[in-house]
């Protein structure tokens, strides 16, 4: 019977050997150092690279309308023809204007060239002594003089409405409304007939060049600085689940927006199929990555209590409560960042049972 109950003991102090005794590396674990890169799923904004709202500069009516909602367009092409017969008549009328002035230059230069053959054959009789009487060759200088002031009056008055002519002919061109990049037609405002000009409220079309497009995403504040110029973004549209997307970080705002503190960085998509659009919103993966390698503990050493968050260090065979702040997970781990080094020592499952200063436990 004794050697049964001695047998028995001993397989229990087997058994148990473990709890009586913890190992050091099962009551405390190193800190762990290791670079962070991961991705979070942030919302994005598709608009357009370029839009624009077209608008008469002139007034008329519009008398031709040559595109609808989703034409495709090409960089100067014709949309819509305005008519404005007034404006025909001011330059009819301009260009009778600029003849009749250049009329008169020619009819005032022939002018000048008779007094001046006149003038040229009185100065040569006045050497004759009293031939011509001097009063009569000092009449025919001033009135060569006044015909030469009233031919540059002419060339003024004529210089002045050539350019009222060609001003008038400038703003017959905007009769026509062309197309200020390649793009799509995404309204169209007007009908034919329609009184439009600068003082019309609505604009004739809206132009949207989708064959590029502008992401915005809106980074949080704790991940602006993982922004990296040029880098490549993966994304996806509820429109095409199955398919995986790219864009490229192309420029950020530099500020952040003081009601999400989050800050808006643009990405450049190259929509070569058409298939995405202005004001689809996709699910960016944003990579997220340090400058620096990332502290880890597992998630057990992490303490949180109602008045902090700690973990509890080994300082010389004491408990040592080091403040730290959470970050990602990674597995069994979690980011923590507080006054830690690598390589220190904290306990594996802490406790705020374990007081600070109070003595570890003994290891064996």
């Amino acid at each position: 019977m004794m050697r049964i109950n001695l047998a028995i003991l001993s397989a229990w102090a087997v058994l148990f050997a473990p709890l009586a005794a913890p190992r050091s590396d099962d009551l405390l674990v190193a800190v762990i150092a290791k670079p962070v890169s991961r991705s979070i799923d942030l919302p994005g904004e598709f608009l357009p690279f370029l839009s624009v709202s077209l608008h008469a500069r002139v007034p008329g009516y519009v008398e031709k309308i040559l595109v609808d909602r989703g034409s495709v367009v090409k960089e100067g092409e014709l949309l819509a023809q305005l008519s404005a017969p007034e404006m025909a008549a001011q330059i009819a009328e301009a260009e009778s204007k600029v003849q009749a002035l250049e009329s008169d230059r020619l009819q005032a230069e022939a002018q000048l060239a008779a007094l001046e053959t006149t003038y040229a054959r009185l100065k040569q009789a006045a050497e004759t002594p009293g031939a011509i009487a001097g009063n009569e060759l000092v009449q025919m200088d001033k009135q060569v003089e006044a015909q030469r002031a009233l031919i540059r009056s002419r060339q003024d008055s004529g210089r002045a409405a050539t350019a009222n002519l060609r001003a008038l002919q400038e703003m017959q061109t905007y009769l026509r409304i062309t197309a200020s990049f390649d793009g799509v037609v995404t309204e169209r405002l007007v009908h034919p007939g329609a009184l439009v000009g600068p003082g019309a409220d609505s604009p004739l079309f809206t132009i949207q060049q989708i064959s590029k497009l502008r992401l915005v995403v809106a980074v949080p504040e704790t991940d602006a600085g993982s922004i990296v110029p040029g880098a490549r973004v993966e994304f996806r549209v509820p429109a095409f689940p199955e398919r995986t997307y790219s864009g490229t970080v192309a420029r950020s705002a530099h500020a952040l927006d003081t009601k999400t503190r989050t800050m808006p960085v643009e990405l450049d998509v190259i929509n070569s199929d058409g298939s995405l659009s202005p004001g689809m919103y996709p699910t960016v993966k944003w990579p997220v990555r340090r400058s620096r390698p990332a502290l880890f503990v597992p998630a057990t050493s992490v303490i949180t209590t109602t008045e902090r968050t700690f973990v509890i260090r080994d300082h010389n065979g004491r408990a040592e409560w080091v403040n730290v702040r959470k970050g990602s997970s990674d597995g069994e781990l979690i980011e923590v960042m507080g006054d830690l080094h690598p390589g220190d020592k904290v306990v594996r499952r802490g406790s705020d049972e374990l007081r600070d200063g109070s003595p570890l436990p003994r290891t064996g």
